[in-house]
């Protein structure tokens, strides 16, 4: 394999792949040699994208389980076939649980944040298949892995997310396909926007979107399967570790 180009003669579909860490990701995996469809409902941003990188555009809502296979169907025909997934699309939550709740707000942020993991999933595992296996790689967030009493059907999206990719990873072992998320903290995109003065005001520093993409590329190029890795200024991204945590096939009664 050309250690250059070590994803040469791949396809990779990439969700919300019209800006921040999408368009940085789809840019990487086209940079290690990977044919790329950028899915996005921002048409004019995502065939911006497909341009850069050489690849197609297909407008996509994550949350519309015909999209994502109408999005698998287009990638088999136009590319031959798909060997990777990043379902990367997602929005901010918008409302808690309390007097701001809002209904529409809330089935927006699951419908896209967790509904597209799982209806991607569901559309593209034939065409994994059909290649003898793949990769597949959801955003998720460090919002997954810790408590954000801020916001907090936000951090339940992301911890399903978690929970699915801790799951899936095994079960979809037998069949070559991996399963592994992605769990950045503040990164560069349009979901921290409303953030931004916070963040500046508190010194949090903002991760370049760029070393998300370059943690996507290592995870599709790697052989781990069921992983959570963690994106966080300061520190090397590497898979999270869940130490002592008692499965249900492990705990006793006493």
């Amino acid at each position: 394999m050309d250690g250059s180009a070590p994803l040469r003669g791949k396809v990779a579909i990439v969700t919300g792949g019209a800006s921040g860490l999408g368009r940085s990701t789809a840019l990487a995996l086209a940079g290690a040699g990977a044919e790329v469809v950028v899915a996005d409902l921002d048409v004019e941003g995502g065939r911006e994208v497909a341009d850069l990188v050489g690849g197609h555009f297909q407008a996509c809502d994550v949350a519309d389980l015909e999209a994502d296979r109408a999005l698998v169907e287009f990638t088999v025909e136009r590319c031959g076939g798909v060997d990777i997934a990043f379902l990367n699309a997602g929005v901010a939550t918008g409302c808690g649980v309390g007097d701001d709740f809002d209904l529409a707000r809330y089935r927006r942020a699951m419908g896209a944040n967790l509904d597209g993991v799982v209806f991607g999933t569901h559309a593209v595992l034939p065409a994994l298949r059909a290649r003898g296996g793949g990769s597949i790689v959801a955003t998720a967030s460090l919002a997954g892995l810790a408590a954000v009493p801020l916001d907090p059907l936000y951090a339940a999206n992301k911890h399903a997310v978690v929970g699915l990719a801790r799951s899936l990873g095994p079960a979809l072992a037998p069949d070559g396909v991996r399963f592994n998320a992605l769990c950045p903290g503040f990164a560069e995109s349009r979901i921290i926007d409303p953030l931004r003065g916070m963040l500046s005001e508190q010194g949090v520093p903002v991760i370049p979107a760029e070393v998300v993409a370059d943690t996507v590329v290592r995870i599709v190029t790697g052989d781990g399967t069921g992983e959570c890795w963690f994106v966080q200024a300061g520190r090397e991204p590497e898979p999270f570790r869940f130490r002592n945590v008692p499965a249900p096939g492990r705990l006793t009664h006493a």
